[in-house]
């Protein structure tokens, strides 16, 4: 049994680390386990022959770089959250830069957001000079404690960067009400800044591809909204994001969008499409600015991903259900995903094991993997790494997001699980915290 425990410990850190271990290999392992253990990974990339198919038209098209593919899934994300315009780039974090770039955002400013987030929704503040200000979580939900945010807004604060954490939809209603109060505060930056008139609600939409807020489709609720499309999200293009926008009146979305191009590609004015047209060589760099565009190559993926991204957001709420409906009768504490408010992307299944110690959270991951299970934590609190600590933040002055990290685990969620993969993860997570609850 220690051979089989050492073994499977070496595959999951492969496969949740590194994602090197391809569907046919998981399959084979699982055949091979004795004693019915199974190789459960945390969030393997679901790949189908459509997308291996476009990208290997792409590779034989003779045009790898941004192009006819980016544009096209540009143009699909707009129309399915329901905004004019969409940019897609080569990650979230360089989606959220930049927005808070076109805004005007910089030295002597202040942006604020959460404390329980992964860095990008944060460091992203530091790369344009501003000041970071975290909030705490409030104490019975992973969202900002919106009171806090509300005290925290000041006549230097030109933003706002909330967070759809797995998936599920932030409070806008609360947000965007707290912004309009504090509208008297406000000295905008720039032409776009005076046009808000108010602090930006620039939002973290990671998670939250596919998501609603009363109705309405995340992508076109927040001022800006940034996805991601990393390896591990609902949908990939293996690295990748993308930006969305609502139209602020008095301001071109064309321009907007123009701007983005500039600050994506150096400042060049013709793309590499634009200067491909015979004779049309010549350029200008406008500015000195950044190299972050999205190739046809990640974009081919992410528009077969999209085609059969309606049906895998179908399985992600199935397998939701079937967790709620083991878990929450147990004791085990998790989230709402769906509501008559909002409808989650259904990204990842957070849960807490209530009284538990850090330690005891940490051998129930180990005891899951042991099973085969890769379990994770969704998220150390920013003031708890070295960076922030650097920056002068204490986990002190954040006990709630502390008390929710400390006994959080994270369930594999994700449209390569099978019905029996399902049930398997129940029934071992039931079997391992039944010793906890």
């Amino acid at each position: 049994m220690d051979r089989l425990v050492e073994f499977n410990c070496e595959v999951l850190n492969k496969i949740s680390y590194e994602m090197k271990m391809s569907q046919e290999e998981i399959k084979k392992a699982n055949d091979h386990m004795i004693e019915n253990i199974r190789v459960i990974p945390f969030s393997p990339p679901d790949i189908s022959d459509l997308e291996i198919s476009e990208v290997v038209e792409t590779l034989k098209s003779g045009w790898i770089t941004t192009g006819k593919r980016t544009k096209q899934l540009e143009k699909n994300i707009a129309e399915w959250v329901g905004t004019e315009k969409c940019v897609c780039l080569n990650s979230q974090t360089a989606c959220a830069e930049l927005a808070l770039r076109i805004m005007g955002i910089g030295e002597g400013d202040e942006v604020i957001t959460c404390a329980y987030t992964y860095t990008a929704s944060a460091s992203v503040i530091a790369h344009v000079g501003a000041k970071i200000v975290l909030i705490d979580t409030q104490k019975d939900s992973l969202e900002m404690d919106y009171d806090a945010l509300e005290s925290a807004i000041n006549e230097k604060t030109k933003a706002i960067i909330p967070v759809d954490l797995a998936g599920i939809p932030c409070d806008y209603d609360r947000i965007f009400e707290i912004v309009k109060n504090k509208k008297y505060l406000f000295k905008p930056n720039n032409e776009i800044q005076s046009a808000l008139g108010r602090v930006a609600v620039m939002a973290d939409t990671a998670h939250a591809f596919g998501a609603k807020w009363h109705g309405e489709m995340i992508g076109s609720v927040a001022d800006f909204s940034s996805f991601s499309f990393h390896a591990v999200k609902n949908l990939t293009t293996a690295e990748g994001g993308a930006l969305t926008w609502r139209t602020i009146p008095g301001i071109s979305n064309e321009d907007i969008y123009k701007k983005l191009q500039l600050l994506s590609l150096h400042g060049q004015s013709k793309d590499a499409l634009a200067k491909t047209k015979l004779g049309a060589w010549e350029y200008d760099i406008v500015g000195t600015y950044y190299k972050c565009n999205m190739t046809d190559i990640a974009a081919a993926i992410g528009l077969k991903q999209f085609e059969r991204y309606p049906d895998m957001l179908k399985r992600r709420k199935d397998i939701i259900e079937k967790y709620d409906a083991a878990f929450k009768p147990a004791g085990v504490e998790t989230l709402n995903h769906y509501s008559d408010q909002w409808e989650s992307s259904g990204h990842l299944y957070l849960t807490r094991i209530p009284g538990i110690t850090y330690e005891q959270r940490n051998e129930i991951i180990m005891k899951m993997a042991e099973f085969g299970v890769a379990c994770n934590v969704h998220y150390k609190p920013l003031p708890m790494h070295t960076a922030y600590k650097n920056l002068g933040f204490d986990i002190a002055y954040y006990p709630n997001a502390y008390a929710h990290f400390a006994n959080e685990i994270t369930l594999p969620l994700h449209t390569c699980l099978s019905d029996e993969d399902v049930e398997y993860v129940i029934k071992h997570y039931l079997e391992v915290v039944k010793e906890y609850v």
